[in-house]
């Protein structure tokens, strides 16, 4: 029995986010759906920004997950994609993209710990992050798939 108000992983795109990421990204949630349980829901916004605020340090970074005190309060992730074409100039869009979902993944990997109340190391979640991902380019015929 499910305790808490709802379930699942949700994708919120802002406006302005590009049309590449933001499908890439959606894929990539239908297949997380397919793999992970969430039993407590999280939502992922995309958020047009190259760089976004970290709620608790203040620091600005391109991916964050609230993990709330309390598990009747809903966590979520924040996912900075303003900088996609810069990092298409600098590495390609297939490694473009595949870092906006390392970065989905990372913040994934900090989100099933806090489920059970276990802290996650960041070179962890890094090592795991990147396990996922790669996990799902192996599993599809290609991460540009629309």
């Amino acid at each position: 029995m499910n305790d808490y108000p709802s379930a699942g992983l949700r994708l919120r795109s802002e406006p302005g986010v590009d049309p590449e990421v933001r499908i890439v990204c959606i894929n990539f949630c239908k297949w997380l759906r397919t793999r992970i349980n969430f039993p407590i829901r999280v939502v992922i916004y995309l958020k047009k920004d190259e760089q976004i605020k970290n709620r608790t340090t203040k620091e600005m970074v391109t991916a964050t997950f609230f993990a709330p005190y309390e598990k009747d309060v809903e966590p979520y992730i924040h996912i900075a994609t303003g900088d996609y074409k810069d990092l298409i100039r600098e590495r390609g869009k297939i490694d473009a993209l595949y870092a906006m979902l390392e970065s989905i993944a990372h913040e994934i990997c900090h989100y099933q710990p806090w489920l059970e109340d276990k802290e996650l190391e960041e070179e962890e979640a890094e090592e795991k992050g990147s396990q996922l991902v790669d996990e799902y380019a192996e599993n599809i015929d290609s991460i540009l798939e629309f």
